[in-house]
């Protein structure tokens, strides 16, 4: 292996990154976005989950000034937004394309209210309703005792998900799709007329992803950081590191992507096939805790998945590396076979 040859690939695919102003661009915005998004949405400390409508509610009329005939209990739970609609009909519509959880007429007693049975978020603020208009009963059968520890936000539980499904797509794509591309126009096969070997451009191919995934994190971190102000519990150097065994780990599975085919409508479509699946049962966006067995167990075949375990016990739960060490231990060894696959299975042409 000749290290000149491996450094002229890897500084002409981090300049045609870097030239390409729009792919280069969206890189650093779309995570951007989406985590300022987050921010601003769940800014606060307390969000309403369900949302009630009353009616007849005229417009010009305050929500707040019609709901005085309901238990306090329930008009004043934080958990709870009301919206006023002036007829039933609109109330009745919204209800049934479950934009509100609750319909009830204002100022009847008994209190008259529409609810859908298809609806859980319903059951449950139909449960709420009437627990609080029922006296109580519980007497001292409850004890509320408060949560001990580190208390973690949901933008700080979400900001290592967008991170890491940004790194996922932009390794997928970035490796897998382009490699086809240039095989499909005839560039690979050009440069098998070089003394550049596979091992030499594939080893390129990886170190220069890793190098654009890493830059990029920095710059969206530092940036998300500044505006919204995340607390990280551990290291910030044995974050990086996981971070850092996650990107190899995703680019190695691009390159497996890359090592055959010539056409890029089914490139794509396989990761399509690859990353949605990833993203939804990785928890990026939300838990799967509760999902069936055999559901979270498919979920551990999927890189993201323990990066992102790693990254939130790191970052949400301040453990250190020897405690992250089983998940790094598995990105490696998924690096390791998914590399021999694509070594073995490329080709310059086909």
């Amino acid at each position: 292996m000749r290290f000149k040859r491996l450094w002229a690939i890897f500084n002409a695919r981090n300049r045609e990154f870097f030239r390409d102003r729009a792919a280069f661009g969206w890189n650093f915005l779309f995570p951007f976005l989406i985590i300022l998004g987050f921010g601003v949405i769940f800014k606060g400390d307390y969000q309403s989950q369900f949302k009630v409508g009353l009616f007849p509610i005229p417009n010009e009329a305050s929500v707040n000034q019609e709901k005085g005939f309901l238990p306090d209990s329930f008009a004043a739970f934080k958990a709870i937004s009301f919206v006023g609609f002036e007829t039933r009909v609109q109330g009745m519509d919204k209800l049934k394309h479950h934009k509100i959880d609750l319909l009830i007429k204002a100022g009847t007693q008994p209190i008259r209210y529409w609810v859908s049975d298809s609806s859980p978020s319903g059951a449950i603020a139909e449960r709420i309703l009437k627990s609080a208009l029922a006296p109580p009963e519980a007497g001292n059968r409850f004890e509320k005792k408060d949560i001990q520890g580190i208390q973690v936000r949901y933008i700080d539980w979400l900001f290592p998900g967008v991170l890491g499904m940004n790194m996922m797509f932009s390794a997928l794509y970035g490796v897998g799709w382009v490699v086809v591309r240039y095989r499909k126009n005839g560039v690979l096969k050009r440069l098998k007329a070089t003394p550049l070997t596979a091992f030499e451009y594939l080893a390129a191919q990886l170190l220069s992803r890793i190098f654009l995934l890493m830059f990029t994190l920095v710059i969206v971190w530092v940036g998300c950081d500044l505006i919204l102000g995340f607390r990280v519990y551990g290291s910030l150097l044995n974050l990086f590191l996981v971070f850092l065994a996650g990107s190899t780990c995703m680019t190695s599975l691009g390159l497996v992507i890359a090592s055959r085919g010539t056409s890029e409508e089914f490139t794509n479509g396989v990761l399509n096939f690859i990353s949605w699946p990833m993203m939804f049962l990785s928890e990026v966006w939300f838990s799967i805790e509760g999902a069936p067995a055999w559901l979270q167990a498919s979920a551990k075949i999927f890189p993201l998945t323990h990066l992102l375990k790693a990254a939130r016990q790191v970052m949400n739960e301040g453990d250190g590396l020897l405690a992250v060490m089983p998940e790094i231990t598995i990105l490696c060894a998924m690096t390791l076979v998914l590399l021999l696959t694509g070594a073995l299975l490329f080709s310059w042409n086909k």
